[in-house]
């Protein structure tokens, strides 16, 4: 609860950048507009870096809005230099508000948001206010299921137990409020990673701000409903953390913070290091099954250890994150958890690839996840859309990886080692699973596109 509430409620100014939303921006407006706040205290921000005919229908909502008495400031760059954070940084100078309210073009906020946030800043020491991302499309597929399921564990366990107990807390780019002179005196959005939230959350920590999580104020939003889409979306993000931990993490054990948040930064920022180990786990898979054998001491000192660090740790964090919202929530999570392991390994070659990038300084750009506005499979059978996530080598990488272990299922069953199998299943339903998704979103897009071309 907010330490006290503001006698008279201070300007915010909501940022909405956006780059080529075409389906998703007439909802962003319409909700935004709709937030419960004064119209004289509240300034909107179109931040279109757009370079497809959203920018002509975004202008056109905001002039609609502003005659309707808002505060719109439509901006258009044609550069898209600095990318997001670039957006964010130019638009500095014009905002109106003390406190600078972000959202992405797929976020749809309930009209008591603002009012639901902004009084924690009556602590003067509060930098930033997050809200947690809800998810319009959760019940679309089997692949929006596993992305909630994963989110929510960061969203809901992870999250709220940082801001509970002191510790480094990122903003999640989005549904959050910042304090303007926590911005600003922290350096500012900067771009030199991929993830600038994440960046300015430990500049801004580390100059004392502190930072608050609100795990009961959701803002729904849109779960990318395509396997490459996903796939985009969690290569910016593991790229960019391995980017901000080789930034910060000198900064974070020069500091005089105390030695405990020292070490879970570290753990936090160094957590996707772990990829590296999965694709280390792929080159030992042969020898641990088929050239050391079988025997009571592996199974006792590394069959088990691995398994249960491995797999039950893992799976109580996803299990406990669904228990906190509903009553019965892990129960009926649990039919996906398998799959969720496997979705996990799957990824490996995608985001191991994302931190060797990240590792080797790398460049690319700032990759947009494309939004579709959808919600319902009747949507998606009725929307042609043009937008598409990037191609990658890694796909036919993780086809060849199917084979492979599709093969040592095989040599397991011939060897009749079944304990094995199960592990196996794991790595092949992982690699299976994201292969096919991404083959059939590029047969299914040539399809949609053959009678244009034609």
């Amino acid at each position: 609860m907010p330490a006290s509430q503001f006698d008279e409620l201070p300007v915010i100014t909501v940022q909405l950048p956006i780059f080529n939303e075409l389906h998703v921006v007439g909802n962003l407006l319409r909700t935004v507009s709709a937030l419960d706040y004064p119209r004289d205290r509240l300034q909107i921000q179109v931040l279109d870096d757009s370079t497809d005919e959203t920018a002509a229908h975004a202008e056109k909502l905001a002039a609609e809005l502003k005659a309707q008495g808002y505060d719109v400031d439509y901006r258009h760059r044609t550069n898209r230099n600095g990318f997001k954070a670039g957006a964010l940084d130019e638009a500095m100078a014009a905002a109106k508000g003390d406190y600078i309210c972000i959202f992405d073009a797929d976020f749809q906020p309930q009209p008591d948001y603002l009012k639901k946030v902004i009084h924690h800043f009556t602590d003067p020491k509060v930098g930033m206010v997050q809200a947690r991302w809800g998810h319009l499309n959760k019940e679309f597929s089997l692949l929006t299921r596993l992305q909630a399921l994963f989110l929510d564990g960061h969203l809901v366990l992870e999250q709220t137990a940082r801001s509970r107990h002191g510790e480094f807390l990122n903003f999640n780019g989005t549904a959050g409020i910042w304090r303007r002179s926590a911005i600003t005196e922290s350096g500012g959005w900067q771009h030199d990673t991929l993830t600038e939230d994440l960046d300015l959350s430990y500049r801004a920590q580390l100059k004392g701000w502190k930072f608050i999580y609100l795990k009961d104020v959701v803002v729904p939003a849109e779960l990318p409903p395509d396997m490459d889409g996903f796939k985009s979306q969690q290569h910016r993000w593991t790229k960019g953390s391995i980017q901000v931990c080789k930034k910060i993490l000198g900064d974070v054990w020069r500091s005089d913070i105390p030695l405990r948040l020292k070490l879970e930064a570290t753990a936090h920022l160094t957590s996707n290091f772990a990829y590296l180990l999965t694709l280390c786990t792929l080159v030992l898979m042969y020898p641990a099954n088929f050239v050391m054998g079988s025997s009571w001491h592996k199974a006792v000192f590394v069959d088990v250890p691995v398994f249960f660090f491995a797999s039950l740790s893992v799976v109580a964090f996803y299990i406990t994150a669904q228990g906190a919202q509903s009553r019965f929530g892990w129960l009926k999570a649990l039919p996906y958890v398998p799959m969720l392991l496997a979705l996990g390994i799957g990824m490996s070659i995608n985001n191991g690839k994302a931190v060797l990038e990240a590792l080797l300084n790398q460049s690319s750009d700032f990759v947009r996840t494309p939004k579709y506005g959808i919600e319902t499979k009747a949507q998606a059978v009725k929307q042609r859309s043009k937008y598409k996530a990037g191609k990658s080598i890694a796909l036919w990488i993780e086809v060849t990886l199917t084979g492979y272990f599709a093969w040592m299922i095989a040599l397991a069953a011939q060897r009749g080692q079944w304990g094995s199998i199960p592990f196996l299943l794991l790595f092949f339903c992982g690699f299976g699973y994201v292969a096919a998704g991404s083959l059939m979103k590029r047969f299914s897009m040539s399809a949609l596109q053959a009678p244009q071309a034609a």
